[in-house]
Protein backbone atom coordinates (compact mmCIF):
# COMPACT_ATOMS: atom_id res chain seq x y z
CA UNK A 1 0.00 0.00 0.00
CA UNK A 2 1.08 3.41 -0.47
CA UNK A 3 -0.68 5.97 1.49
CA UNK A 4 -0.66 9.73 1.86
CA UNK A 5 -1.95 12.62 3.71
CA UNK A 6 -4.28 15.59 2.23
CA UNK A 7 -4.81 18.55 4.53
CA UNK A 8 -7.89 20.24 2.57
CA UNK A 9 -9.05 23.82 3.96
CA UNK A 10 -11.64 23.19 6.06
CA UNK A 11 -11.75 23.38 10.40
CA UNK A 12 -7.75 22.72 11.97
CA UNK A 13 -7.36 18.88 12.78
CA UNK A 14 -5.73 17.97 16.36
CA UNK A 15 -2.14 17.73 15.83
CA UNK A 16 -1.85 14.82 17.22
CA UNK A 17 -4.80 13.20 14.76
CA UNK A 18 -2.51 14.10 12.29
CA UNK A 19 0.83 12.72 13.61
CA UNK A 20 -0.72 9.40 14.48
CA UNK A 21 -2.01 9.06 10.40
CA UNK A 22 1.97 9.89 9.71
CA UNK A 23 2.96 7.25 12.21
CA UNK A 24 0.50 4.71 10.82
CA UNK A 25 2.14 4.78 7.38
CA UNK A 26 0.52 8.12 5.46
CA UNK A 27 3.68 9.81 5.11
CA UNK A 28 3.77 11.89 2.37
CA UNK A 29 1.84 15.05 2.81
CA UNK A 30 0.12 16.89 0.54
CA UNK A 31 -1.91 20.16 0.79
CA UNK A 32 -4.91 21.33 -1.15
CA UNK A 33 -3.95 25.21 -2.00
CA UNK A 34 -5.03 26.93 1.51
CA UNK A 35 -4.63 23.66 3.18
CA UNK A 36 -1.30 24.83 3.57
CA UNK A 37 -2.38 27.72 5.80
CA UNK A 38 -3.30 24.86 8.28
CA UNK A 39 0.12 22.92 7.45
CA UNK A 40 1.82 25.65 8.99
CA UNK A 41 -0.71 26.53 12.05
CA UNK A 42 0.19 22.41 12.76
CA UNK A 43 3.49 23.36 12.60
CA UNK A 44 4.17 20.49 9.37
CA UNK A 45 6.26 20.74 6.12
CA UNK A 46 3.82 19.09 3.32
CA UNK A 47 6.01 17.53 0.61
CA UNK A 48 3.68 19.00 -2.39
CA UNK A 49 0.96 22.08 -2.04
CA UNK A 50 -1.06 21.71 -5.16
CA UNK A 51 -3.95 24.01 -5.82
CA UNK A 52 -4.59 27.25 -7.91
CA UNK A 53 -3.09 28.70 -5.34
CA UNK A 54 -5.73 31.39 -4.51
CA UNK A 55 -6.14 30.29 -0.60
CA UNK A 56 -2.67 30.13 0.56
CA UNK A 57 -1.59 33.17 2.18
CA UNK A 58 1.41 35.33 0.86
CA UNK A 59 3.81 34.83 3.84
CA UNK A 60 3.00 31.18 3.96
CA UNK A 61 3.50 30.39 0.30
CA UNK A 62 6.59 32.26 0.30
CA UNK A 63 7.34 30.19 3.91
CA UNK A 64 7.22 26.99 1.63
CA UNK A 65 8.65 27.77 -1.94
CA UNK A 66 12.17 26.03 -0.55
CA UNK A 67 10.54 23.43 1.92
CA UNK A 68 7.96 21.97 -0.39
CA UNK A 69 6.66 21.41 -4.11
CA UNK A 70 4.32 23.66 -5.27
CA UNK A 71 2.19 23.00 -8.11
CA UNK A 72 -0.31 25.56 -9.16
CA UNK A 73 -3.01 24.33 -11.83
CA UNK A 74 -4.89 27.03 -12.91
CA UNK A 75 -8.02 25.09 -13.78
CA UNK A 76 -11.81 25.53 -12.20
CA UNK A 77 -13.52 22.80 -13.71
CA UNK A 78 -12.50 20.72 -10.15
CA UNK A 79 -11.62 21.55 -6.81
CA UNK A 80 -8.37 22.13 -5.14
CA UNK A 81 -9.12 18.65 -2.80
CA UNK A 82 -10.01 17.13 -6.45
CA UNK A 83 -6.78 18.34 -7.96
CA UNK A 84 -5.08 16.77 -4.21
CA UNK A 85 -6.43 13.16 -4.57
CA UNK A 86 -6.22 13.15 -8.65
CA UNK A 87 -2.13 13.82 -8.37
CA UNK A 88 -2.42 10.99 -5.85
CA UNK A 89 -3.91 8.48 -8.41
CA UNK A 90 -1.41 9.60 -10.75
CA UNK A 91 1.36 9.36 -8.48
CA UNK A 92 0.11 5.02 -7.81
CA UNK A 93 -1.01 6.21 -4.46
CA UNK A 94 -3.69 3.72 -2.81
CA UNK A 95 -4.73 4.84 0.34
CA UNK A 96 -5.37 8.82 1.42
CA UNK A 97 -5.90 9.82 5.02
CA UNK A 98 -8.38 13.09 3.89
CA UNK A 99 -7.67 15.83 6.63
CA UNK A 100 -9.68 19.24 7.10
CA UNK A 101 -12.13 18.74 4.43
CA UNK A 102 -15.27 19.99 6.53
CA UNK A 103 -16.20 22.80 8.59
CA UNK A 104 -18.30 25.83 8.56
CA UNK A 105 -18.95 25.74 4.81
CA UNK A 106 -21.61 22.83 4.21
CA UNK A 107 -21.31 23.36 0.62
CA UNK A 108 -17.35 22.50 0.80
CA UNK A 109 -18.10 19.79 3.30
CA UNK A 110 -20.78 18.03 1.08
CA UNK A 111 -18.93 18.22 -2.03
CA UNK A 112 -16.10 16.51 -0.64
CA UNK A 113 -18.43 13.46 1.00
CA UNK A 114 -19.32 13.15 -2.61
CA UNK A 115 -15.84 13.17 -3.94
CA UNK A 116 -15.16 9.99 -1.52
CA UNK A 117 -17.98 8.59 -3.83
CA UNK A 118 -16.74 9.90 -6.97
CA UNK A 119 -13.29 8.28 -6.49
CA UNK A 120 -13.86 4.81 -4.83
CA UNK A 121 -13.22 3.12 -7.71
CA UNK A 122 -9.85 4.36 -8.22
CA UNK A 123 -8.66 5.07 -4.29
CA UNK A 124 -9.60 4.44 -0.57
CA UNK A 125 -10.12 7.57 1.10
CA UNK A 126 -10.69 8.19 4.69
CA UNK A 127 -11.87 11.45 6.17
CA UNK A 128 -11.55 12.65 9.36
CA UNK A 129 -14.18 15.14 10.89
CA UNK A 130 -12.76 15.98 14.48
CA UNK A 131 -13.08 12.69 15.98
CA UNK A 132 -15.16 10.94 13.64
CA UNK A 133 -13.61 8.77 10.79
CA UNK A 134 -15.48 8.42 7.58
CA UNK A 135 -14.35 5.45 5.30
CA UNK A 136 -16.45 4.47 2.26
CA UNK A 137 -17.10 0.01 1.36
CA UNK A 138 -18.51 -2.27 -0.74
CA UNK A 139 -18.80 -5.49 -1.08
CA UNK A 140 -17.64 -8.09 2.00
CA UNK A 141 -16.11 -6.18 4.53
CA UNK A 142 -14.73 -7.19 8.03
CA UNK A 143 -13.91 -4.75 10.61
CA UNK A 144 -11.79 -5.15 12.82
CA UNK A 145 -13.47 -3.73 16.34
CA UNK A 146 -14.22 -3.72 19.97
CA UNK A 147 -16.74 -4.67 22.00
CA UNK A 148 -19.14 -1.87 22.63
CA UNK A 149 -17.44 0.52 19.34
CA UNK A 150 -20.04 2.69 18.43
CA UNK A 151 -19.87 2.39 14.27
CA UNK A 152 -22.65 4.16 12.72
CA UNK A 153 -23.77 2.87 8.99
CA UNK A 154 -25.31 4.83 6.51
CA UNK A 155 -26.64 3.82 2.64
CA UNK A 156 -26.42 6.10 -0.32
CA UNK A 157 -29.30 4.24 -2.68
CA UNK A 158 -32.62 2.16 -2.75
CA UNK A 159 -30.29 -0.19 -4.62
CA UNK A 160 -27.51 -0.64 -2.25
CA UNK A 161 -28.51 -3.87 0.09
CA UNK A 162 -26.80 -4.20 3.54
CA UNK A 163 -26.20 -7.47 5.83
CA UNK A 164 -24.53 -7.37 8.91
CA UNK A 165 -23.29 -9.98 11.75
CA UNK A 166 -21.60 -8.52 14.89
CA UNK A 167 -23.48 -5.37 15.35
CA UNK A 168 -26.09 -4.98 17.92
CA UNK A 169 -29.04 -4.05 15.82
CA UNK A 170 -28.60 -6.33 12.91
CA UNK A 171 -28.83 -5.24 9.40
CA UNK A 172 -30.61 -7.76 7.08
CA UNK A 173 -30.27 -7.71 3.52
CA UNK A 174 -31.90 -3.79 3.78
CA UNK A 175 -31.59 -0.48 1.58
CA UNK A 176 -31.03 1.97 4.01
CA UNK A 177 -30.97 5.05 1.68
CA UNK A 178 -29.98 8.83 2.44
CA UNK A 179 -32.95 10.77 3.75
CA UNK A 180 -35.21 7.66 4.03
CA UNK A 181 -33.28 5.25 6.58
CA UNK A 182 -30.16 5.49 8.91
CA UNK A 183 -27.50 3.31 10.74
CA UNK A 184 -26.60 5.88 13.21
CA UNK A 185 -25.02 4.84 16.70
CA UNK A 186 -25.06 0.87 16.13
CA UNK A 187 -22.30 -0.90 18.41
CA UNK A 188 -19.94 -3.75 17.56
CA UNK A 189 -20.62 -6.99 19.68
CA UNK A 190 -17.20 -8.42 19.65
CA UNK A 191 -13.67 -7.67 18.29
CA UNK A 192 -14.89 -7.86 14.34
CA UNK A 193 -18.27 -6.53 12.86
CA UNK A 194 -18.86 -8.26 9.02
CA UNK A 195 -20.53 -6.27 6.41
CA UNK A 196 -22.11 -7.94 3.27
CA UNK A 197 -23.09 -4.49 0.78
CA UNK A 198 -23.98 -5.38 -2.70
CA UNK A 199 -25.14 -3.32 -5.43
CA UNK A 200 -23.75 0.24 -4.15
CA UNK A 201 -21.42 2.03 -2.05
CA UNK A 202 -22.22 2.78 1.45
CA UNK A 203 -20.36 5.21 4.33
CA UNK A 204 -18.94 3.83 7.62
CA UNK A 205 -18.51 6.18 10.56
CA UNK A 206 -16.64 5.40 13.42
CA UNK A 207 -14.84 6.90 16.53
CA UNK A 208 -11.40 7.75 15.41
CA UNK A 209 -10.43 8.10 19.15
CA UNK A 210 -11.50 4.57 20.15
CA UNK A 211 -10.02 3.18 16.95
CA UNK A 212 -6.23 4.72 18.12
CA UNK A 213 -6.86 4.10 21.91
CA UNK A 214 -8.01 0.22 20.51
CA UNK A 215 -4.73 -0.15 17.70
CA UNK A 216 -7.39 -0.58 15.11
CA UNK A 217 -6.24 2.17 12.78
Amino acid sequence: MKKCLIIANGSLPNRKDIEYAISSGYEKIICADGGANSSYKLGIVPDFIIGDLDSIRPDIYKYYKNRSEIIHLKRQNDTDVEKAIKFAIKNKFTHIFLAAATGDRLDHTFCNLGIVIKYFKKISIRLLHYKSLLTAYSGNIRLITSPGEIISVYGIDHKTFISSKGLKYPLRNIAIPFGIKDGTSNVALSDHVDLKIRGGIIFVIRDYGTMKKNGLF
